[in-house]
């Protein structure tokens, strides 16, 4: 089974980046970023990440958002268009935005595991918000891996978060309800100390063939089904380069994480079993007691429901909530639907939850 979801994988992310060649005329640069939506700045920038800070017009709270996105592909997803666009939302909310760019890792980087990327990487870019903002606490939101990255920091420091919203938060693995979860259950060891000896790392193609093995005639057919129904709407040709540039756009993972993420999270689910160890500390979410906002899509083909849902009744917080929306993975940061509904809501929870002023 495993070795079919690998060929297939591979068939179908060939297919993909023939059509969506074909799609752009052959031209585009697939390697660097498009031109940013949204202006920025970077305050930060040490270890495997790069922080960006985007301003609101109108800035009403007091608080700001620290937004932790997922490791493997690049973050423009959240910013794709004028209009589509969640940091855009987010600010018209009045709230100051930073932005977690993640530095793809080199061969050099394969020592680097989740005591790197949230113990170093995630606690000095959260102090240089605090430092440049004078708070003590800031609202944090994580997607996917970031989701993660966001709970064991949470479960670590506490005392730094105000209020934490997960979204797609890849939490409970302890079922198999996607065949990717599968997938992972048929890697043994050995397979996985062969990668990285070989790579140093877990290599960008390979992340590409699990994400695209995981949901493949979404991604390899639907699409262009969809960019054929709608090629005479304004604009959508255009997203359509944007979300394919960005489906292309997989980055490493480094190999001691990628060990850890495999063997501790998705194999011996330690996350959810609140023994998963990280600098030498329990990242135990029944030591988070802020506020929690837990977003889940119920359609999400990345990260089953049932992986997220168990969260809420896990950690220790008295305010906790679980927000399911009709949507998948990648709707989330996409669809109109959860632009105008799903983030609104989710920055109006933070309004509640913090103190206004500037």
């Amino acid at each position: 089974m495993s070795l079919f979801n690998d060929i297939a994988g591979h068939w179908i992310d060939g297919a993909v980046r023939t059509l969506g060649a074909i799609g752009r005329g052959f031209g585009s640069d697939l390697s660097a970023d498009p031109a940013p939506v949204t202006p920025y700045d970077i305050i930060y920038k040490g270890g495997k990440v790069s922080l960006r800070h985007y301003r609101a017009r109108n800035r009403i709270h007091a608080t700001p958002i620290v937004l932790v996105y997922a490791l493997i592909k690049r973050p423009y997803i959240l910013d794709l268009q004028p209009g589509k666009s969640v940091i855009e939302t987010l600010l018209k909310q009045g709230f100051d935005v930073y932005l977690t760019d993640w530095i793809p890792p080199t061969k050099e980087d394969a020592w680097r595991g989740f005591e790197a990327y949230v113990n170093q990487d995630l606690a000095n870019a959260i102090r240089a918000v605090q430092t440049a903002e004078k708070v003590a606490q800031v609202h944090l939101i994580g997607y996917c891996l970031g989701a993660l990255l966001s709970l064991i920091y949470t479960s670590l420091h506490q005392e730094n978060v105000r209020n934490l919203i997960t979204v797609a938060a890849p939490f409970d693995m302890g079922g198999r309800d996607l065949p990717i979860y599968h997938l992972m259950d048929r890697i043994d060891q050995s397979a996985i100390e062969l990668i990285t000896k070989i790579h140093g790392n877990c290599p960008a193609w390979m992340v590409n063939s699990m994400f695209t093995a995981m949901s493949p005639t979404h991604h390899a057919l639907d699409k262009f089904v969809g960019l054929y129904r709608n090629a005479e709407r304004d604009g959508y040709a255009e997203m359509f380069d944007l979300f394919e540039r960005w489906m292309s756009s997989d980055v490493p993972l480094a190999g001691r994480l990628f060990t850890e993420l495999t063997g501790d999270i998705f194999k011996r689910n330690l996350m959810a079993k609140g023994e998963f160890k990280v600098g030498g500390r329990v990242a135990d979410v029944k030591q988070i007691t802020c506020p929690l906002l837990n977003v889940i899509g119920e359609m999400d083909d990345v990260v089953h429901p049932n992986s997220s849902l168990p969260l809420s009744g896990k950690v220790g917080s008295a305010d906790r909530r679980n927000l399911i929306f009709p949507t998948g993975h990648i709707g989330v940061a996409v669809s109109a639907g959860a632009l105008k509904k799903m983030w609104p809501e989710m920055g109006a929870w933070l309004a509640d939850r913090g103190p206004v002023g500037n």
